[in-house]
C-alpha cells in the first residue's frame, strides 16, 4: 500500500458518519429464540409421545430411541421450512477451535422425474462428513477419510440464514473424537455422576447435577479500511509491528465509558441476532484498552454455553462487517495494551435449585459447600498443569501475565472470609465446637454467615478465583473454544469427588459418623491443597519463586506446557472417568504442537515479507531523501554551519542504515532458523524450535521496526499506525 492510500484509508475511516441505532419493534422477550428449535416449537410440531422422549434424552441423558428420529425429522422440517429454510447442515467443532458446517438441501427425488422437500430421521441422526482434512493427530490417514458427525440432543438446532444448523459431535470412523464437544459431553456426564453421588450424603432427593458456564467475550474492534491495509492484522490476527500510541490506555478513560455510536449499532444488531438464536446476552460495555469491548450472557448449562459462545463469534465476524468494522479475538492484536480474555464463570446447581458452590443457612448447607470448595480446589492443585495446558496457545501465550491478565501459574483466590473459614476448619482440633448439625453432633465448622454473591473482593491476577457462589477460570483466551477448559476442569472435578467418596466411606465403614468422616477427611484435603491457594499478586516474582517451591507449574514453553496431557496421572483421570482415551490424548497433543508451530510459522513468514517489501524499502527511501538534504546543505551553506545542520540528519541516517542491516540479517536467519525446524519429523520437537527459536527473533525484528517507524517520515510509512487503529471516530 502507497503511502497516499494509506491516508485515503485513515481518512475515510475517521469520516464515517455515526450510524443510527436501530430501535427493535419488539421487545427482546417476544423475540427470544425465534430461530430456535426450542421446548415451545417442539411442543407444537412433534407428537406427545416424541416430545416427551426427546425431552427426556435432551435433560437426563435417556437413550434416544431411533424410532422416534423420523418424526422428530418432519417435525423439525416443517418448522424451518415454515422458517424459510431451504437447507440443513449437521454443526460441530473440529480440533481447529471453530466450527464446521456442510450445507445440504431439503431435496431428493420424488420417483417421477421431479424433486420433493425431504428429511429423514436418518439424516437427522448421523451424516459422514469427509474427515480427512480436519486435524486429526494421527488418528486416521489421509486416504481413509470417513468421519461420523452425531447429532447432539441436548442442544436444540437452530436456522441461520436459510439453513437449518443440527448441533453434533464428530468422531472418526474407528470410534475416536476428533471434536470438543463428544469429549465435554462425557466430562459432565462424569462429573453429573460424581457429584450425584457426593451431593446424596446431604440432599438424597436431588437427581441431577448441572454444570452452569456464563462466558464474558472480550474483544476489539477496528475500521475494516485499516484492517485491509494491515497484512498482519489480516494474516495472523494480530499486529507483528507497531509502536505504542502516545495515548493508549494509561488514563483509564475508556474502560466503562460511553460507547460509541457506530460500536453501539454493532452491538444492537449483534444482541438482536443473539436473542432470537436463543442467546441470553446480557451485558456490554467498554473494555480497558481502545477498541476493547465486551460481551457477557446470562449463565446457561455448560454444553448449550459453549455452543452459544462459538455462534456468537460467528455472528460477530459477520455483522462487524456490515458496520464498517471487523471484529479482533485475538488474545494480544495490540502489544502495549490489555489482551482479551473469555473469563469461564463455572459452577454447579441440582435439579432442585442448589447451588452447589454457594454457602447456605444451615450448618449442613455450609458443610456440603465446602466440600465442594475444597474438592474443587484439590482438582486444581492435582492437576494444575493439565489445566494451564487446557488454555495455552500460541496466541494465549502473548497475553498471559500481561496487563491485568492472569499468569501462566495456576493458582485459585478464595478471599478473605473463605480463607479463614477454610483455615480454622483445617487447623481446629475440637470436635465438640461450633454448629449443630443434622444428625445431632456438634460441628467443627466456624460459624459461615449468610453470604451475599459478592462476598469476597476480585483479585484480577488469579486465573481461578471463587467469587461468591462460583468459580471465574480467567486464563481462557478470547478466541478459544471453552470446551477445552470445561473439559479438563470437569473431568478433573469427576475424578476428585470419585476419590473423596471413596475416602469417606472407607471411614463411615470403619465406624465413623457420617459427618465426623466427611469433616475428617475435609481437614486433610485443605492442608493438601493448601499449594494451589494464593491471594497474592500474581505478576510479582516473589510468587514465581514461591509457586515453584510449592510444586506448581510454572512453565511458560506452550510446547512443553502440552506436555501436561501426557502425564500418567492425567491419563488416569480421563479414562477413570470415560472423557478420553490415551490415543485421543496423544492425537489431540500431536494436533496441538502442530497448531502451534504453524501459527507461529504464519507469523514469521509475514513479518519477514513486510520487513523486506514494506519497512526497509520505506526506510531506505526516506534515509536516501536525508542523504540528498545533507549534499544540498553543503552546497547552500557555509562548512561550519552545514555541518551543524546536516549533524543530526547524519545522526539518523546512520541510525537508520543500522535497523535495516539488523533486520535484514535477522529475517534471514529466520528463514533459515525455519528450514532447520522444518525437517524436524517430530511435532513436538518441531514446536519447541519453533518456540525456542523462531519466537525470539519475531520480538527482535519487532524492535527495529518499531524504532524506525518513530524516525520515518509519517508520510512515507506505508501502514496504518496504533494512533489510527485504535481510536474509534
Amino acid at each position: 500500500m502507497s503511502s497516499e492510500l494509506r491516508f485515503r484509508v485513515v481518512e475515510t475511516a475517521f469520516k464515517k458518519k455515526a450510524v443510527e441505532v436501530p430501535t427493535p419493534k419488539e421487545r427482546p422477550s417476544e423475540y427470544f429464540g425465534k430461530y430456535v428449535f426450542n421446548k415451545a416449537k417442539m411442543f407444537k410440531y412433534l407428537p406427545d409421545k416424541v416430545y416427551q422422549q426427546l425431552i427426556d434424552a435432551a435433560e437426563n441423558g435417556t437413550p434416544l430411541n431411533r424410532n422416534i428420529a423420523d418424526a422428530v425429522a418432519a417435525g423439525m422440517q416443517k418448522w424451518a421450512v415454515e422458517m424459510g429454510a431451504t437447507h440443513y447442515t449437521h454443526w460441530f467443532h473440529p480440533l481447529t477451535e471453530g466450527t464446521a458446517e456442510k450445507h445440504d438441501a431439503f431435496l431428493e427425488h420424488d420417483g417421477k422425474g421431479g424433486m420433493i422437500e425431504e428429511f429423514s430421521g436418518k439424516l437427522l441422526i448421523q451424516q459422514e462428513p469427509d474427515a480427512s482434512s480436519f486435524p486429526s493427530g494421527g488418528i486416521r490417514n489421509t486416504f481413509e477419510a470417513r468421519g461420523y458427525s452425531a447429532w447432539d440432543p441436548s442442544s436444540p438446532a437452530f436456522i441461520v440464514d436459510d439453513t437449518l444448523f443440527i448441533p453434533t459431535i464428530f468422531i472418526a470412523y474407528t470410534g475416536e473424537s476428533l471434536d470438543y464437544k463428544a469429549p465435554l459431553l462425557k466430562a459432565l456426564r462424569a462429573v453429573n455422576k460424581a457429584a450425584l453421588d457426593v451431593v446424596h450424603y446431604f440432599n438424597p432427593e436431588v437427581k441431577k447435577i448441572t454444570t452452569n458456564l456464563g462466558w464474558e467475550q472480550e474483544y476489539f474492534l477496528v475500521d475494516e479500511g485499516l484492517y485491509a491495509a494491515r497484512p498482519d492484522l489480516l494474516l495472523t490476527g494480530r499486529t507483528l509491528m507497531g509502536h505504542e500510541s502516545s495515548k493508549n490506555q494509561q488514563l483509564e478513560d475508556h474502560y466503562f465509558g460511553a460507547i460509541p455510536t457506530r460500536v453501539t449499532a454493532f452491538m444492537t444488531d449483534l444482541e438482536i441476532e443473539s436473542l432470537k438464536l436463543g442467546i441470553p446476552v446480557k451485558t456490554r460495555h467498554n473494555e480497558v484498552a481502545p477498541n476493547q469491548f465486551e460481551l457477557a450472557p446470562v449463565f446457561e448449562e455448560c454444553n448449550l454455553a459453549n455452543d452459544h459462545n462459538l455462534l456468537v463469534m460467528s455472528l460477530m465476524r459477520k455483522i462487524a462487517r456490515q458496520h464498517g468494522f471487523r471484529v479482533l479475538l485475538h488474545e494480544k492484536p495490540f502489544k502495549g495494551v490489555n489482551g482479551s480474555g473469555k473469563h469461564n464463570n463455572w459452577s454447579l446447581s441440582t435439579d432442585t435449585g442448589i447451588i452447589l458452590m454457594g454457602p447456605g443457612k444451615t450448618a449442613e448447607d455450609n458443610l456440603r459447600f465446602v466440600t465442594f470448595i475444597v474438592n474443587t480446589l484439590m482438582a486444581v492443585y492435582r492437576h494444575n498443569g493439565l489445566l494451564k495446558a487446557s488454555i495455552s496457545s500460541a496466541t494465549n501465550a502473548h497475553r498471559l501475565g500481561a496487563n491485568e491478565a492472569p499468569p501462566a501459574i495456576i493458582s485459585s483466590f478464595l478471599g478473605k472470609q473463605l480463607t479463614q473459614v477454610l483455615d480454622h476448619l483445617a487447623d481446629s482440633t475440637n470436635d465438640l465446637a461450633g454448629l449443630s448439625g443434622k444428625q445431632g453432633m456438634k460441628l467443627d465448622i466456624p460459624q459461615i454467615p449468610e453470604l451475599l454473591i459478592d462476598n469476597t473482593d476480585r483479585n484480577r491476577t488469579s486465573p481461578f478465583a471463587f467469587t461468591g457462589n462460583r468459580f471465574e477460570f480467567r486464563a481462557i483466551g478470547s478466541e478459544a473454544n471453552c470446551a477445552s477448559a470445561m473439559i479438563a476442569l470437569n473431568a478433573a472435578l469427576g475424578e476428585q469427588l470419585i476419590i473423596f467418596k471413596k475416602d469417606v466411606d472407607a471411614l463411615i465403614e470403619k465406624g465413623e459418623p457420617k459427618i465426623s468422616a466427611i469433616l475428617e477427611i475435609i481437614r486433610s484435603y485443605i492442608k493438601e491443597c493448601r499449594a494451589i491457594h494464593f491471594d497474592g499478586n500474581g505478576y510479582s516474582d516473589e510468587w514465581k519463586e514461591e509457586a515453584s517451591k510449592r510444586g506448581l507449574d510454572c512453565e511458560t514453553s506452550v510446547p512443553l506446557i502440552f506436555d501436561n496431557y501426557l502425564k500418567e496421572s492425567t491419563v488416569k483421570m480421563f479414562e477413570s472417568t470415560g472423557v478420553m482415551t490415551r490415543l485421543e490424548l496423544v492425537a489431540r497433543n500431536e494436533v496441538k504442537w502442530e497448531t502451534y508451530t504453524k501459527k507461529i510459522q504464519i507469523e514469521a513468514r509475514v513479518l519477514g515479507d513486510l520487513a523486506m517489501n514494506h519497512i526497509i524499502p520505506v526506510a531506505t527511501r526516506y534515509q536516501s531523501q536525508l542523504i540528498d538534504n545533507v549534499y544540498k546543505m553543503k552546497d547552500l551553506y557555509p562548512a561550519e554551519k552545514s555541518s551543524l545542520l546536516s549533524s543530526k540528519n547524519l545522526e539518523i541516517i546512520e541510525e537508520i542504515g543500522s535497523r535495516t542491516i539488523f533486520i535484514k540479517e535477522k529475517v534471514d536467519e529466520m528463514i533459515e532458523a525455519r528450514k532447520v525446524a522444518n525437517v524436524i519429523e517430530s511435532e513436538r520437537e518441531k514446536a519447541i524450535a519453533y518456540h525456542d527459536n523462531i519466537v525470539p527473533m519475531l520480538e527482535e525484528i519487532r524492535y527495529h521496526i518499531d524504532k524506525l517507524e518513530l524516525l520515518v517520515d509519517d508520510q512515507l510509512w506505508t501502514l496504518p499506525k496504533y494512533r489510527e487503529l485504535l481510536f474509534i471516530r
